[in-house]
């Protein structure tokens, strides 16, 4: 093999900032509690009733979780009964939230996205990374749109191999 023959990294040389989003997933338990659980022939709130079994929850069994809060019966629950839970639980978790476990990756997507310091990308070519092995909201590809467009030179998705260029500045 001649001396003259050289492997060289295009990409790297390029200064190109390859980004994947799912470096920003906060890491813990997700953990889902359903409001059914606490009513009366899981239908009906009775408050007596639904304050032992919210005195009954063991609020260890929710320590540095990301819990989310939903109600998959058909019942009507008064606003206050999201908040006993909540009180209950709150010293111990990381974040609760109100909906699915789809609502919580979104506000936790949401919130790791703005405080995230994006700076080191101000004037560069940034590659978003296209393939994960995490789920990552949709709305968090947005977000990052909006936070990369006013900073970076340029912002493409994909992969160095095969992208999509979203704009130039």
């Amino acid at each position: 093999m001649s001396e003259e023959f050289e492997i060289r990294n295009k990409v790297a040389e390029s200064g190109l900032i390859n980004f994947d989003l799912t470096s920003l997933v906060p890491k813990g338990v997700r953990k889902g509690i359903d409001l059914k659980d606490f009513l009366y022939m899981e239908m009906i709130l009775k408050e007596k009733d639904f304050r032992e079994k919210v005195a009954a929850i063991n609020p260890e069994d929710y320590q540095d979780a990301y819990v989310y809060i939903y109600n998959s019966a058909d019942a009507i629950v008064p606003l206050w009964a999201y908040f006993l839970i909540t009180a209950k639980i709150t010293d111990v978790t990381k974040k609760i939230v109100f909906g699915d476990k789809e609502d919580l990756e979104v506000i936790l997507m949401h919130n790791a996205i703005q405080s995230y310091d994006f700076d080191d990308m101000r004037g560069k070519r940034v590659l978003v990374k296209g393939c994960s092995d995490k789920e990552i909201p949709e709305n968090a590809y947005i977000e990052l749109v909006e936070q990369l467009q006013p900073i970076v030179k340029s912002l493409m998705f994909g992969e160095a191999c095969s992208n999509v260029s979203i704009l130039k500045n």
